[in-house]
């Protein structure tokens, strides 16, 4: 009769359960691993052969045979080892274990019988838990990350002798018990913060309009003006993560090994801000085991991509449906894979090729910097939804200058347009903030008077907006509104919102000679 052992896979960023079921059979002895498994899975033969030997147990001369069901699914991961390596041992008869339907086994096996942390650990412990396993295994350096999940006992053990005498009843085990106040471990102290801005304050008038909606934005302006520095800053004024989006945003970065060590909860927003090399793959997603991007791995906060016009346009295009749907997916032979990756969109860029329009220092002429402007494609600037120009700021006139509101000032206003947003949507799913509005709730809740549809009509036919944008313009005025905490939009919300499309104005001044 064969053993069958309880572990977990990945795919996306859930976890699914995997039945390891080992039958040994009278033979020419051998290890013969089936059920679609990667290079990584094939080599846990020799790493579980030698894990076993160092434990002082005697690896059966036979021919075994281990399957990983169901066999349809792509497997990958060095995860699997544990559970291979205890299935053997219950097999032979080395170990007996009581109810082993009841475990769970996660963990990579070294050659002398350590256990060795792995990834992904979150979103298999979430997959044991809906299986109803009652009790997992994991390495002893992974303990923190799995007790996040409530509802299953989660036991760590050093190595492979340890979790042996465990199941035989030789010992109760080393469970790990952490104080409340540990399963979250508290960042160091922020050393940025917006009060370091000093000369941009409609600028920063403009990022709290995009914080509070969670609107997309685009900074243009010389080298040095602060792009960069304001929007590192972003994070530190977007409201707190709940519970949900926090366990979203670790499993993301569980599953990518991105958790920082010793950390157990991504509690703050992340920050992505990639390299204008960076690949397609590497931004949007992908690989052969198709891994998260920077999209997803932005997900519930900002990417941020500076240099914008450096990017390929093939790799900005593709943002287009991660910005529109909130999600990306991505399909291989062995399936369809979906990451979310809600984010806020921040770039920045030169306005022109030397970086200085339109001060004296510029040389460009206007066709250079109209084919500049023209790397980024129609459909991705129709996606931001704030277009702002920054002007460089002087030194010297800005010294004895005082600082700008902090960023706990600016995350109270936020906070504040936050909850009224969330108020106004708690019946609709899968919104919480003005950005993220349909077409059928923008009607409803961005009605307007005679006087500010006239101005929005007019600057729509000077500029050819299209209705995408208009939509994106309504939202925008909705934030302004909620800002004030009104019920109604205003005309001075229109106005102020038909303010942050700068580049559309200084495009209309260039004369290009086809």
């Amino acid at each position: 009769m064969a053993t069958v052992v309880r572990s977990f896979a990945i795919q996306g960023i859930d976890g699914y359960p995997v039945d390891i079921e080992i039958k040994m059979l009278e033979g020419q002895p051998s290890i013969s691993i089936i059920g679609l498994g990667d290079q990584a899975v094939k080599e846990a033969a020799e790493r579980i052969q030698a894990a076993i030997d160092e434990s002082g147990y005697v690896f059966p001369k036979k021919r075994v045979i281990i399957s990983l069901a169901p066999s349809d699914k792509k497997k990958s991961g060095s995860h699997f080892d544990l559970a291979m390596a205890v299935g053997v041992l219950c097999q032979n008869g080395d170990i007996g274990v009581k109810k082993l339907p009841d475990y769970g086994f996660i963990g990579e096996l070294s050659l002398d019988g350590r256990l060795r942390a792995c990834r992904g650990i979150l979103p298999m412990i979430i997959a044991g838990q809906k299986r109803g396993i009652k009790k997992i295994i994991v390495p002893e350096a992974n303990f923190k990350e799995a007790s996040l999940v409530h509802g299953v006992e989660i036991l760590g053990f050093y190595d492979l002798i340890g979790v042996a005498r465990y199941l035989e009843g030789k010992t109760s085990g080393i469970e790990m018990h952490m104080e409340e106040n540990e399963k979250i471990l508290e960042e160091s102290e922020r050393i940025l913060d917006f009060k370091d801005v000093k000369g941009q304050d409609e600028l920063i008038e403009a990022v709290v309009l995009a914080a509070a909606g969670g609107h997309n934005m685009l900074m243009v302006g010389e080298p040095g003006c602060g792009k960069t520095m304001i929007a590192q800053r972003i994070p530190t004024i977007l409201p707190e993560m709940t519970e949900e989006e926090c366990l979203e945003v670790t499993k993301i970065y569980s599953i990518s090994g991105l958790l920082p060590n010793g950390h157990t909860l991504m509690k703050y927003r992340p920050f992505r801000a990639p390299h204008h090399n960076a690949s397609l793959n590497a931004l949007i997603g992908g690989g052969a085991n198709a891994m998260p991007g920077e999209v997803s791995l932005a997900h519930n906060g900002v990417l941020f991509l500076d240099e914008l016009a450096e990017f390929s346009r093939r790799t900005l295009d593709a943002l287009r449906q991660p910005i529109e749907d909130k999600k990306v997916s991505i399909s291989r032979v062995n399936g369809t894979h979906t990451f979310p990756s809600n984010f806020m969109f921040i770039t920045a860029m030169n306005p022109c090729p030397c970086g200085y329009y339109p001060s004296a220092k510029c040389k460009c002429t206007d066709y250079e910097i109209v084919k500049y402007r023209g790397k980024i494609s129609g459909p991705i600037m129709d996606r931001i939804d704030i277009q702002k120009e920054v002007h460089p700021v002087d030194f010297f006139a800005i010294a004895d200058q005082k600082p700008c509101c902090s960023s706990e000032e600016l995350r109270l206003k936020v906070k504040k347009a936050r909850k009224i947003q969330q108020e106004r949507y708690a019946q609709e799913s899968g919104i919480n903030c003005n950005a993220q509005m349909t077409t059928e709730m923008i009607q409803k809740y961005c009605a307007l008077d005679p006087d500010s549809l006239n101005i929005l009509r007019e600057t729509s036919e000077k500029y050819g907006y299209s209705a995408r944008v208009i939509h994106k313009l309504l939202r925008l005025a909705r934030t302004s509104a909620d800002l004030d905490g009104e019920e109604k939009i205003r005309q001075k919300d229109i106005e102020k919102v038909l303010t942050c499309r700068e580049l559309d104005k200084s495009n209309s001044k260039m004369v290009v000679v086809k």
